[in-house]
């Protein structure tokens, strides 16, 4: 018997945000074993577009939510002051107009030029990724290499300090979610376009995500993954959808470069139909598949179909790989049901 009932998302707080409170009352459940895992996964995508109208990364929240188990009024709290005590209005307007079903408005730029060209559609439909290049501005990605520097105490010129254990690195992620320099990469006109128009609709909300740092290999230290993988599940057919990565930095082949396998999106139903019975996908030999890694310079956006197997690379430069990850999707969005 559930120890807590389970608020309706029209429920709100002081922050007069839709769906908050339920969020929050799952999240204490599944802390304390009431709820599975798996209950309510159909309103995960609903949970998504809640954190990203909030502006809040999906690790941050879930660990301040799990380790330090608030009441609501503190959750909320800690809203506001991951945020700067501002939250975006016209956000949380379209988000509860969202869940109450009265509108889903998007405000509309009339005569926004496109960024992509008729090839560059072309190549995305063939190869499955895109290059859009100087999506942000390079005095812009070096001032997010400032932030991601400062946050884990590096000196970007200073190898002898890129080692060091820090309690926001995981791998070459780094748990930074906040800062107003990433905040406003992710929302420049050229990022937002360029996934628009490969989604070809304008209602679709920017994630909340992290930045990256991939030093070079040396003697005692080596590459930390992620390697070849997916991020979806790939029971087929699999939903169209897109992931995004930001070269902060020049970012040459053998310097970390992000990888990936073109136009698999048009091979991996084949591919799986064609394994051997029993054997699983995920546990092939991905670089058997023709992975390629992508040179670009700071300021130029990757944008891929999910269904690419990609992930970083071994760092043989001299130099440290500093990246952003972003993503745009619609609020409809539905990901399979089974997890293959």
């Amino acid at each position: 018997m559930l120890t807590i009932a389970i608020a309706p998302s029209s429920e709100t707080g002081k922050l007069n945000v839709m769906h908050l409170k339920r969020y929050w009352i799952k999240s204490v459940l599944k802390r304390t074993g009431e709820l599975k895992s798996g209950d309510f996964i159909e309103e995960w995508h609903n949970d998504i577009t809640l954190l990203n109208a909030l502006g809040l990364g999906l690790e941050e929240t879930v660990r301040y939510l799990y380790l330090n188990t608030p009441t609501f009024e503190q959750f909320e709290d800690w809203i506001l002051e991951t945020k700067g005590g501002q939250l975006n209005q016209e956000k949380i307007d379209q988000f509860n107009g969202l869940i109450s079903g009265e509108t889903a408005a998007v405000a509309d730029e009339p005569n926004e030029e496109n960024v992509l060209t008729e090839e560059d559609h072309r190549f995305w439909d063939e190869n499955g990724y895109i290059i859009v290049r100087n999506a942000v501005e390079k005095e812009d990605c070096e001032k997010a290499i400032e932030a991601l520097c400062s946050f884990i105490g590096i000196d970007r010129y200073d190898a002898s300090t890129w080692y060091e254990d820090h309690s926001a690195k995981q791998g070459i992620m780094i748990q930074l979610f906040q800062h107003p320099a990433i905040d406003h990469n992710r929302k420049t006109f050229r990022v937002r376009r360029a996934f628009e128009e490969i989604w070809n609709r304008k209602d679709i909300w920017v994630n909340t995500d992290r930045v990256g740092f991939n030093p070079p290999e040396t003697a005692s230290y080596k590459f930390q993954g992620p390697r070849l993988h997916w991020d979806a599940s790939i029971k087929q057919p699999i939903p169209f959808g897109t992931q995004g990565i930001l070269y902060l930095a020049d970012t040459a082949e053998n310097q970390g470069a992000f990888t990936l396998v073109p136009g698999f999106h048009n091979k991996i139903e084949s591919w799986m139909a064609g394994l051997p019975e029993g054997e699983h996908p995920r546990r092939q030999d991905m670089y058997a598949l023709g992975p390629i890694p992508i040179a670009a310079n700071a300021g130029d956006l990757i944008i891929w179909h999910k269904a690419l197997p990609h992930g970083s690379s071994p760092n043989t430069s001299t130099l440290p790989r500093f990246v952003q990850y972003l993503n745009y999707e619609p609020a409809d969005y539905k990901d399979s049901d089974e997890w293959i």
